[in-house]
């Protein structure tokens, strides 16, 4: 069996295929870490939906942390496939040297941050004196494993852009096997309550780590983890080219931030912690379609850069036009089945009537600009992927703005569950900007980059 692929020479529709689908089911695998933690919180007899809510304030947080993550995993994984596609080898392996060592520094460093501040960050982030232990309980734990969870995600990367999907999925699926086992054991037979669902995520997030890190030393990878070259140039143009997709997640907890605090605001003392619970529900069911579309640009981003950096445009132009067809496929089939699915997937998370309705009201406010997204994240990534870093971090600044202004106003005007719509108004302006700009720019930049020596 054929572990890797041949990035400059496959066919580029089957590699879009063979690179896209093991990282979508990745994606999808790697979701169960925060539904299933979310389902089996929410389902804890009588306080099940206030712990719901004290979780879901922290999911910005834990975002948040794990976005350092996708910041050097990102940034050095396109870095180095250019490398590997222009045939300079070593410098590749310098890359990966430099990019463990950031995430060393700063999951340590991290970890130490939000242990101290973790308390004043709870309250300001929206939780009630009734959901702060919960809230508090869920991060402290979850905190004391970040400097794994930042290398699970980050390592992975460096896997996949080396051709070898299957072994980056596997990754994944170590850690939610184990994370859905241990929330089992953890949350119901030893009773353990919201510690428990957080332990099993950590415990989880270890293994991860432990599998990708013998991966990368071991014999059957192209490139592995070496000690030594470290550079802070390197470095500085690891958080370069990571900086935009790295912002893209950040940005995502300031408006779950935002989100949380505008409907603990405007929904009052008797309804906040009941939005803040729905809203849990709802940004869950939004991670089925934005999970599996960052699986499928994020894993198809090292077969642009690669052919980018051997200067076969051809190649980039017919690879970026299959991701696109399948990010609308996916968030068109997704937006059609919505009112057919999501009572069931509400139903996994509580059987309380009004947190029910919230949930499913919120799931249809959010997703009316599904399927312009799928411009958002293909060309953005794009723009990415072939070092065109400005670009794509002014279409996420641009997105990003729209989304947080809304969620900020609307409440004001029409109410806490108005929030909600913030993500549609959001979508469909960040798609109008993103197709306009990639059809003025992207082709002309491939143009330069074949008279570049």
């Amino acid at each position: 069996m054929k572990l890797s692929n041949d990035l400059g020479n496959d066919s580029v529709l089957a590699l879009v295929f063979k690179l896209a689908v093991p990282t979508i089911l990745a994606q999808l695998v790697n979701l169960l870490y925060s539904i299933v933690d979310r389902m089996y919180i929410g389902h804890i007899p009588e306080i099940g939906s206030m712990a719901l809510a004290g979780v879901g304030v922290c999911a910005p947080i834990t975002t948040f942390l794990s976005s350092f993550g996708t910041l050097v995993g990102i940034g050095g994984s396109i870095l180095m496939s250019i490398r590997m596609g222009e045939g300079k080898h070593k410098k590749a392996q310098h890359i990966l040297a430099n990019s463990f060592f950031a995430l060393s520094v700063i999951g340590v460093l991290l970890t130490i941050i939000f242990l101290i501040l973790k308390n004043k960050l709870i309250m300001l982030f929206g939780a009630s004196a009734v959901t702060f232990p919960y809230a508090n309980t869920y991060l402290t734990i979850y905190t004391l494993g970040t400097f794994f969870a930042l290398m699970a995600v980050g390592l992975n990367y460096f896997i996949a852009c080396q051709g070898f999907p299957m072994v980056s999925m596997f990754t994944v699926i170590i850690g939610a096997v184990t994370n859905i086992i241990l929330d089992t054991v953890f949350i119901f037979k030893m009773e353990m309550g919201v510690a428990g669902a957080a332990w099993a995520t950590v415990i989880a997030q270890i293994l991860s780590f432990i599998f990708a890190f013998r991966f990368l030393r071991g014999k059957k990878t192209k490139i592995g983890i070496v000690f030594r070259s470290y550079s802070f140039r390197i470095i500085k143009n690891i958080v370069k080219f990571g900086f935009s997709p790295f912002f893209i997640t950040t940005t995502d907890s300031v408006i779950l931030i935002a989100l949380n605090a505008m409907l603990q605001k405007y929904g009052g003392e008797g309804k906040g912690d009941l939005l803040i619970s729905g809203a849990a529900i709802v940004q869950s069911y939004i991670l089925l379609i934005t999970g599996p579309l960052l699986g499928l640009t994020g894993g198809t981003q090292p077969l642009l850069s690669f052919n980018y950096g051997a200067k076969k445009i051809d190649r980039v132009k017919r690879a970026e036009k299959y991701v696109l067809m399948f990010a609308l496929t996916i968030t068109t089939t997704m937006f059609i089945s919505t009112k057919f699915i999501s009572p069931y997937f509400i139903s996994f998370f509580t059987d309380e009537p009004n947190l029910s309705k919230i949930a499913y009201e919120g799931i249809k406010a959010s997703l009316w600009g599904i399927v312009p997204l799928s411009f958002q994240y293909c060309f953005v990534d794009c723009f990415t992927a072939v070092g065109r870093i400005k670009t794509a971090f002014g279409l996420s600044m641009f997105r990003k703005s729209i989304y947080v202004c809304s969620v900020c106003v609307l409440p004001i005007f029409f109410g806490a569950e108005s929030a909600f719509t913030a993500q549609s108004v959001g979508d469909f302006a960040g798609a109008a900007m993103c197709i306009l700009i990639f059809s003025l720019i992207f082709n002309k930049h491939l143009e330069k980059r074949i008279r570049q020596n």
